[in-house]
């Protein structure tokens, strides 16, 4: 059975509601899923003893990319993540009325190819209230699942 690690940070649910949406749907789909705040994970979980490492977060600010504040400290210390060669799927929640609509998704997936990780497809970027996007996450579940 494939081993899924799913790590994100939230501040208004909506990452929170979309890592549960993904969680569910790959255990449905017979995968192992851990599902971790971010507050509560450790970048060297990242790859390790996991099939797929999932990273979510949600992006603030307006004036420049800022990463979900939990996040913050996680993301800065993904140079020392064990990556290189592992599967990795990035999302995160946003609003397209910013400059920098899911500006902390393109950031984790700068960092994972810096990394030398596999995407393992596009990442998923929703905007706004993700309940208008289970049709995008149901497919875009799919697609990491059929990589393993």
């Amino acid at each position: 059975m494939a081993k899924v690690l799913i790590v994100y940070g939230s501040t208004t649910g909506n990452t929170e509601l979309v890592a549960d949406q993904i969680g569910n749907l790959l255990k449905a789909n017979g995968k192992e899923v851990t599902l971790k705040n971010v507050l509560n994970a450790t970048v060297g979980e990242l790859g390790q003893n996991y099939d797929l490492t999932v990273l979510g977060a949600s992006t603030w600010g307006e004036d420049e990319i800022e990463l979900q504040e939990d996040f913050v400290p996680f993301y800065e210390e993904l140079d020392k993540a064990e990556l290189n060669g592992k599967k990795v799927a990035v999302f995160g929640c946003g609003d397209s009325s910013y400059t920098y609509f899911c500006g902390a998704v393109d950031l984790l997936e700068q960092k994972m190819k810096e990394l030398g990780a596999t995407l393992v497809n596009e990442p998923l970027r929703i905007d706004g209230d993700p309940s208008s996007a289970a049709q995008d996450i149901k497919e875009w579940v799919e697609e990491i699942g059929n990589s393993l």
